[in-house]
């Protein structure tokens, strides 16, 4: 099996592993996190009704910081986001990723911002 092929199904079953023991409710949403090569998005996901209640991106900041950097700034600014929508607390979804890195850098900053998780 090609490597890259392989990977990927690890990752997926990492994903539907996570998945299963994670919901978001209205009281603590899930805090979803999707890494691609050049940025990071952050959502929170109310799973009961299947609805996004805030998003932010590293696409909408400006400068050269590195990527962890403006990880880190995009999870201060979706627990302002959040506390803006008096959510406290949410359930962190790495999304399959390792917790490392850019994934890590969201958590910290979303908890640095007063968003518990």
């Amino acid at each position: 099996m090609n490597k890259t092929k392989e990977l990927n199904q690890i990752k997926k079953r990492r994903q539907i592993r996570t998945r299963a023991k994670i919901s978001g409710t209205p009281a603590r949403p899930r805090l979803s996190v999707l890494r691609t090569n050049q940025f990071t998005s952050v959502q929170l996901i109310d799973d009961t009704i299947g609805k996004t209640l805030v998003s932010a991106s590293t696409r909408e900041m400006k400068g050269k910081e590195a990527k962890i950097v403006k990880a880190e700034a995009l999870g201060e600014m979706i627990a302002k986001k959040a506390l803006d929508l008096k959510v406290v607390a949410a359930v962190f979804d790495r999304g399959g990723y390792n917790y490392h890195g850019r994934v890590k850098a969201v958590a910290e900053g979303a908890r640095k911002g007063g968003l518990q998780i």
